[in-house]
C-alpha cells in the first residue's frame, strides 16, 4: 500500500473514531434527555389529574371519557390513585391497566416519595400525593411514542451523516496526503535523474527544517560521500595509469637496452641499478597514490583513535632518516607541549604520520643542507606543528596551486617528485578536521603550518 493511501486510511480511521465517539455521546445524551423529559411529563400529568379528581371540578366519568378519546389519537397517560390502605379509588382504564400495582410496589413508592421505572416499553412514575391531610399514591404510565420516534430519526440521521462523513473524510485525507506528498514526487524525479555520470547534481531543499527537507539534506550528504568515493577511485585509476606510464617506460627501456647485446658485468650492474631505482620510484608513487585514494574516501570508513602528535612526528622522522641517510630532522617541543591532552588528537595514526612524512620530506628535498626543522606547540583548541626549511622558497603566484595534485612549480627541477606529497598531506589534515597553510618568501625558505584540533 502506498504511503498516500496509508495516510488517507489512518487519518480517516482516527477521525472516524473521534466522530463515532461524538455520535455515541450525542445519542446517549439524547436518550437520557428524552427519558428525563418524559418522566417530568408523567409527573405533571399525574399531579394534574389528581388535582382535578380531588378538586371535584371534573367527575371521574368525564375523566374516563377524555382518556378513552385521547387514546385513539395519542399515547395518553394512564393514571391510577390509591388511598393509604392501598385501595384503588380512581383509574383511567382499569381494563387496560398498564401498571400492575402490587402492595409491595405501593409500599416502596410510599417509602421513597417518588419512584421511576419501566413496565415493558412504558415509562412509569409513582409518587405520594397529599390532599386534605391524607396521603395518596398516584401512578402514571405511558409509552413515549413521539419521543422514541424522534430519537430514532436522530439516530438514523447521525448514522447517515457518519457514513457520508466516512467517505468524505477518506477522500479529503487522500487529497491532503497527495498535496503533502507532492514534494516527494519531485524528490523521486530528481533522484531518478542522478546517475553515475551526474553525481554532481543535488536534490532541491526548499525548507531544510521540515521532514522532507531533512530527507533531501541527508540524501545530498550521501551523494557527497558517494561522489568523493567515486572521485577518489576515478582519480586513483586516472592518476596511476598516467603517472606510472613514464617510470614503467623508463624501466622497460633500461631492460631492453641491457638485452640488446652482450655486456660486461659492470655494465649489467649499472643497468640493474637503474632498473631498481625505477622500480623503487614506481613503488613510492603507487604507495602515494593509494594513500591519496584512502585519504580522499569517506572518513567514517577510517579507524580513528587518540594519537599523540609528538609520537607521530618521531615516527615520521625515523621513517625519513631510514630511507634517506643524508636527511636531517630537528623536532623542537615548546616549553608547555608536554601536556598530553593538548598534543593528543583523534585520528588515524598511519595517515597522520604519512602527512608528516610528506611535509618533512618536502622540507628536506628543497633545503640545500637537506634539513627540516619541526616545532610543536598548542593553543586552547589546536595542536600546532610548523615545518620549516631554508630552501629557495615558493613564488607568490605559485603558492595557491602547490596543493593541487601533480602540480610542480618552477623549483620542481631542484628535487625529484611526483607532485603528490603536498596534496596527500592537505587531504589527510582536512580529513582530521585540521588546516594546512603555507608561508613562503623567495630565497628565505618555506613554512608549512598544520593545525589539528586536540582532544
Amino acid at each position: 500500500m502506498k504511503i498516500r493511501n496509508k495516510i488517507a486510511l489512518w487519518s480517516t480511521l482516527v477521525t472516524t473514531a473521534i466522530f463515532a465517539l461524538v455520535v455515541i455521546m450525542v445519542t446517549v445524551f439524547s436518550s437520557a434527555n428524552r427519558e428525563r423529559h418524559f418522566y417530568k411529563t408523567l409527573y405533571d400529568e399525574a399531579v394534574t389529574k389528581a388535582d382535578l379528581y380531588f378538586s371535584g371540578k371534573v367527575d371521574a366519568e368525564t375523566m374516563h371519557e377524555i382518556y378513552r378519546n385521547n387514546r385513539e389519537t395519542i399515547d395518553e397517560v394512564e393514571v391510577a390513585i390509591y388511598d393509604y390502605g392501598n385501595d384503588l379509588i380512581y383509574h383511567d382504564d382499569s381494563e387496560i391497566d398498564i401498571v400492575k400495582e402490587t402492595p409491595q410496589m405501593l409500599s416502596d413508592i410510599r417509602e421513597r416519595g417518588i419512584m421511576e421505572f419501566y413496565e415493558g416499553q412504558h415509562q412509569v412514575i409513582g409518587l405520594v400525593y397529599q390532599h386534605g391531610g391524607e396521603s395518596y399514591i398516584v401512578t402514571a404510565a405511558a409509552y413515549d411514542g413521539y419521543g422514541l420516534a424522534y430519537l430514532r430519526s436522530i439516530r438514523i440521521f447521525l448514522l447517515s451523516v457518519f457514513l457520508l462523513a466516512l467517505v468524505l473524510l477518506y477522500l479529503a485525507g487522500y487529497y491532503i496526503a497527495g498535496k503533502a506528498l507532492l514534494p516527494v514526487k519531485d524528490i523521486v524525479a530528481e533522484a531518478e535523474s542522478i546517475t553515475g555520470n551526474k553525481l554532481g547534481r543535488r536534490l532541491t531543499v526548499d525548507n531544510p527544517r521540515d521532514e522532507l527537507g531533512e530527507l533531501a539534506g541527508a540524501f545530498n550528504d550521501m551523494l557527497d560521500r558517494l561522489e568523493r568515493s567515486f572521485d577518489a577511485q576515478s582519480n586513483f585509476l586516472t592518476n596511476i595509469s598516467h603517472e606510472l606510464r613514464t617510470p614503467l617506460s623508463a624501466l622497460r627501456a633500461e631492460l631492453e637496452i641491457a638485452l640488446l647485446k652482450q655486456r660486461q658485468p659492470a655494465e649489467y650492474e649499472q643497468y640493474i641499478g637503474r632498473a631498481l631505482q625505477d622500480a623503487h620510484n614506481i613503488e613510492k608513487l603507487s604507495a602515494g597514490l593509494l594513500d591519496l585514494a584512502r585519504a580522499g574516501s569517506d572518513s567514517s570508513r577510517i579507524s580513528m583513535r587518540e594519537v599523540r602528535v609528538d609520537e607521530a612526528l618521531l615516527d615520521a622522522r625515523n621513517m625519513i632518516i631510514r630511507a634517506n641517510k643524508d636527511y636531517g630532522v630537528e623536532i623542537v617541543f615548546s616549553q608547555d607541549s608536554g601536556e598530553e591532552n593538548w598534543i593528543t588528537v583523534r585520528g588515524n595514526a598511519y595517515l597522520i604520520s604519512t602527512a608528516f612524512v610528506n611535509l618533512i620530506e618536502n622540507n628536506c628535498k628543497y633545503s640545500p643542507d637537506h634539513q627540516s626543522c619541526v616545532t610543536l606547540s598548542h593553543d586552547g583548541i589546536y595542536a600546532s606543528i610548523r615545518f620549516c626549511d631554508n630552501g629557495p622558497g615558493i613564488p607568490r603566484e605559485e603558492q595557491p596551486r602547490i596543493f593541487d595534485a601533480f602540480y610542480r612549480g618552477a623549483s620542481g627541477g631542484v628535487a625529484k617528485g611526483h607532485g603528490i606529497g603536498l596534496t596527500l598531506a592537505k587531504t589527510i589534515i582536512e580529513l582530521h578536521g585540521g588546516k594546512l597553510s603555507v608561508t613562503s618568501q623567495e630565497g628565505l625558505g618555506t613554512v608549512f603550518n598544520v593545525m589539528l584540533p586536540h582532544v
